[in-house]
């Protein structure tokens, strides 16, 4: 599954939709409401909490709050700041490379050739 890092985001994302797809464990209700960049407010489902998100090789822990929207086929997750901090994340802009960390073991993606 395809995903968007993004640096600036506070939460990881998941439609419902791919929720549904994937049999993940039951949502824990939440509270939270969202302001989307059109400023429209949007309420989650639930929150997904320690769904084992799968990178290459590796595996992390990863809650999501899950909202109802339209996924974009291209990158249906999008993943947040703290995510990049757990998978101790190197991005060399330079170089266009991603690199995710654990203990000694890496691995490095292009990403100028990524799906745009």
């Amino acid at each position: 599954c395809l995903a968007l890092a993004n640096l600036g985001a506070s939460i990881n994302l998941m439609p419902f939709l791919v929720w549904e797809a994937f049999s993940l464990p039951e949502l824990t209700s939440t509270f939270m409401t969202l302001e989307l960049t059109d400023r429209s407010v949007s309420k989650p489902i639930g929150i997904a909490k320690d769904v084992s998100f799968k990178v290459g090789v590796f595996h992390f822990p990863v809650d999501f709050v899950v909202v109802d929207f339209e996924p974009d086929p291209r990158v249906p997750l999008i993943l947040e700041r703290c995510f990049l901090k757990t998978s101790r994340a190197l991005i060399d802009v330079y170089k266009g490379e991603l690199t995710l960390r654990i203990g000694n073991e890496a691995i490095t993606y292009n990403l100028d050739q990524t799906v745009r």
